[in-house]
């Protein structure tokens, strides 16, 4: 039927060709942003499955650098550890050195002021209140820290480090509590500020074994601490890497195939705009019958 006020044909081109303008329009933010989701209506479940996918990448992220954090503290306590060791084994000379019959008064004092010196560095470092360590003076900022925590005071409880995304993945870092035993012994001073274990002390020998069995003992828990977050970090590297990839996979637009879509609404748009100028020139024909 030849009409003049409905252009049937016309409509239906430009229906076609605005659906092919919106698909386009489509291809062309999901290029631009890399996105394969730019609106929820593009894929709803994708997009609440990546949020939850992006949200425990998050805490896995998270927990990878409480691990980090947690190897940096037990790697710092085991540095100073190590170095009231060698503190121990020079003491431990010194007091050998004292009991050489060879060796007047005037050079076991010597040795006494070395020796003195020596236990002021473990007090320095370990810390704590005159009634941990006796003594006038308390010391309530230690050497012994790591980002404001003292490393070798009370904390029966320890330190529990969160190495996962779910609740109870924990790790506890056992206290290290030099203010005890025999470790105490060599920091320890009486009611004038004296130190109670001395160069001359019968019991200085024995008390340097045992403290360097504490010390031993307790960079050896350290160590299998340590040997755990190194697994747990391991883990996470891991567990992020595969959920970034699921995340990628919900997420990011397949470039290749996009430009494929491009190119096909393209050449759409194209024809259907053409196909909407042939569709106008109907009336025109029309008109020609009035002509005639």
């Amino acid at each position: 039927m030849s009409v003049i006020n409905s252009n049937l044909q016309a409509l239906s081109a430009a229906r076609n060709l605005d659906r092919s303008q919106e698909l386009l329009g489509r291809t062309l933010n999901r290029l631009s942003s890399g996105n394969k989701i730019v609106r929820p209506a593009d894929d709803s479940g994708g997009l609440a499955t990546s949020g939850k996918i992006d949200a425990q990448n998050q805490r896995v992220r998270a927990a990878s650098n409480n691990v980090q954090n947690a190897t940096s503290f037990i790697q710092t306590a085991d540095s100073y550890m190590a170095g009231m060791a060698k503190i121990l084994t020079r003491l431990g000379d010194l007091t050998a050195l004292s009991r050489d019959p060879t060796k007047g008064p005037a050079d076991v004092a010597l040795y006494q002021t070395e020796f003195t010196a020596l236990q002021d560095q473990l007090r320095a470092t370990i810390g704590g209140t005159t009634l941990e360590i006796g003594g006038t003076i308390a010391v309530p900022a230690p050497q012994g820290t790591f980002n404001g925590r003292t490393l070798f005071g009370p904390n029966p409880s320890g330190i529990t480090v969160n190495v996962g995304s779910e609740v109870g993945e924990n790790i506890v870092i056992p206290e290290t509590n030099f203010r005890t035993g025999s470790m105490l012994a060599f920091i320890n001073q009486d009611g004038a500020g004296a130190y109670t274990l001395n160069i001359g002390s019968s019991t200085t020998i024995s008390t340097l074994d045992s403290g360097l069995t504490q010390i031993a003992l307790q960079r050896a828990t350290f160590g299998g601490v340590q040997s755990s977050l190194d697994l747990s970090g391991a883990t996470l590297a891991v567990t992020s890497e595969n959920l970034s990839a699921a995340l990628s996979r919900l997420r990011d637009v397949d470039v290749a195939d996009e430009s494929t879509q491009l190119a096909k609404y393209k050449i759409l748009s194209e024809s259907g705009t053409a196909m909407i100028a042939q569709a106008n020139q109907s009336a025109q024909n029309v008109l020609k019958l009035l002509q005639s």
